[in-house]
């Protein structure tokens, strides 16, 4: 696959730090505020939106990690990593979780992890940050939070990570 990048790591810093700044304006401030990673891609994500978090209001908020794959709705079609775990270990109840993903596409993996959220408590609210926004939705979720909107066509393929954001062509054998 062909790849160029988008994103270098300065530039993924800027909006992940850019993001943070969104989280603490709508909720103005961040009582109650948890944040939660979806595995595997979204959590370093949601760990560097709670390192960016602490370094702007100096809170340490909760970083959970949360694994959908038996929630998902192609769980025939998909690997189960036995690395991806879910580990929340605080309360969800009444908090306002924001979920952080790398890559937003069609949006079933997020309808996912919202049902495996629900199976852990009753948050307040839920709100949506993702890195990537490439388009191309099959369910109504839209992300509160978005690094970088990148449009693509559906033979693209997008690689988030904190060191860059590919974008690649992908490659049918």
């Amino acid at each position: 696959m062909p790849k160029s990048v988008v994103l270098d790591s300065a530039a993924v810093s800027r909006a992940v730090r850019r993001m943070a700044h969104e989280i603490i304006e709508a909720n103005r401030g961040l009582d109650d505020v948890v944040v939660v990673g979806l595995q595997t891609g979204g959590v370093p994500f949601a760990e560097s939106v709670a390192a960016a978090l602490l370094e702007i209001e100096e809170v340490d908020v909760e970083v959970g990690k949360l694994d959908v794959a038996f929630y998902r709705d192609d769980i025939n079609l998909r690997p189960v990593l036995p690395e991806a775990t879910t580990e929340i270990g605080f309360d969800l109840n009444r908090k306002v979780v924001v979920l952080v993903d790398d890559v937003l596409f069609t949006g079933r993996t997020i309808r996912a992890a919202l049902d495996a959220l629900m199976d852990q408590g009753r948050p307040r609210a839920i709100q949506l940050a993702v890195m990537v926004d490439r388009g191309h939705r099959e369910l109504p979720i839209r992300p509160d939070y978005v690094g970088k909107n990148l449009p693509t066509r559906r033979n693209e393929a997008v690689n988030a990570t904190l060191d860059q954001i590919e974008l690649g062509e992908v490659t049918r054998s």
